[in-house]
């Protein structure tokens, strides 16, 4: 259903794939559910994609016209994901669209509220909190090993060209 509305926006199904699939390999390390306590469940693997997509995102967005349409395109790839996901989760098509745009809308927020953070340079231990952890009381050491982790990707994708990230390389 989904892939038939956004095919129409990007035209080629596999535009945006290696872009996802860099973000998807970002959130699939051990490092966020081991060290970083993530919760190891399917909120929490959503909360970390749902992320580390944002952070991709607001790093697409400072290439004017080209960088939209990557981001375009990973956001489409995300929500096809989102689509399948939730098919294999035996959700039916009555209740699929109200969940893939809650899952969509948690991923707006992420985007504004990490493109905030990314401006100002301050707030990332609350958003980190927040973004990955739903503002659960936690450890000091999990969230700051986030946040770290969250820095480091920051930086390999402002060092990273458009050209390679579209390609799924970082820096």
């Amino acid at each position: 259903m989904l892939r038939r509305l956004f095919a129409r926006l990007t035209g080629d199904p596999r535009r945006g794939q290696a872009l996802f699939g860099a973000a998807v390999a970002e959130a699939r390390r051990a490092d966020w559910f081991v060290e970083g306590e993530v919760p190891d469940t399917v909120e929490g693997r959503f909360a970390v994609l749902a992320t580390v997509v944002a952070l991709f995102v607001v790093r697409l967005e400072r290439d004017d016209a080209e960088g939209e349409g990557a981001s375009a395109a990973l956001t489409e790839r995300f929500v096809e994901a989102l689509d399948v996901e939730i098919r294999e989760m035996g959700v039916g098509d009555p209740a699929l669209g109200k969940q893939v745009r809650r899952l969509v809308g948690a991923l707006a927020g992420r985007v504004e509220r990490w493109r905030s953070v990314v401006e100002s340079g301050e707030g990332w231990t609350a958003e980190v909190e927040r973004s990955l952890y739903s503002d659960e009381a936690l450890e000091r050491q999990p969230v700051r090993h986030c946040e770290a982790m969250l820095q480091q990707l920051w930086q390999r994708l402002a060092a990273s060209r458009l050209e390679a990230l579209v390609r799924g390389r970082l820096a």
